[in-house]
């Protein structure tokens, strides 16, 4: 799962990209309200956290034009603006949920979980073949055994396993797993593909990862 954190104290947004990080979520962040609207205009996120005193362009501000483009994508506003009419507008101008500073790093995880559920309750595991993706222990599983997901990991193996047979381009896992912004060569993605191909082996799966080329990856079994 993908998320825009927009927060202009630099220490937080780092803190809180590393709360995020170590639950295995894909982060990008940025320090400003244009920013913000120019990341999410590309449409590429499962959630946003806002913070409202931000420079150029205001959370509040980001948040009426986020959805008066028609876009429903969850929001979690996060500011040390606490007073009920604060709280009011946040809500009324389209938020999802509302979350003061000082938070609770439980509370925030929790916010976010809730803002992304759709109006259900997200599985916390996710199938095909004969395997198994524990999405709170980040455990691959088959009948022959387990392994432990790393953060990149997790979030590559979701992403094939929530599309089994659609095929993902490298492109797509840069933008998803490492961000926008990152300077990280694109073979990072064979690297770990072939990390996962080891893990599938040894737990026996009948699951392969097959490489599609200059298109990307899917999931195929194997009777």
């Amino acid at each position: 799962m993908r998320i825009l954190l927009a927060e202009d104290e630099v220490a937080l947004a780092r803190a809180i990209a590393k709360i995020f990080e170590k639950n295995n979520y894909s982060i990008d962040v940025v320090h400003d309200g244009q920013d913000a609207l120019d990341y999410l205009d590309a449409g590429n996120y499962d959630a946003a956290v806002l913070d409202i005193m931000m420079p150029k362009v205001d959370g509040i501000t980001v948040l009426k034009k986020l959805r008066s483009s028609g876009s429903d994508l969850p929001v979690c506003m996060l500011t040390a603006k606490s007073e009920i009419d604060d709280k009011v507008l946040g809500l009324d101008s389209g938020a999802n949920y509302y979350l003061t500073k000082p938070f609770d790093t439980k509370e925030l995880l929790a916010a976010v979980r809730a803002i992304t559920r759709s109006g259900h309750e997200v599985d916390t595991k996710i199938s095909y073949g004969d395997l198994t993706l524990d999405r709170t222990s980040f455990e691959l599983a088959t009948q022959h055994g387990s392994v432990q997901l790393a953060n990149k990991e997790f979030q590559m193996m979701e992403m094939l396993m929530s599309k089994p047979g659609a095929v993902i381009s490298v492109d797509t896992f840069m933008d998803h797993v490492w961000g926008y912004d990152t300077e990280t060569e694109s073979n990072v993605v064979w690297v770990y593909i072939s990390y996962l191909r080891k893990k599938l082996t040894a737990i026996k799966s009948n699951v392969k990862i097959k490489a599609l080329r200059n298109a990307g990856y899917s999931l195929h079994t194997e009777e």
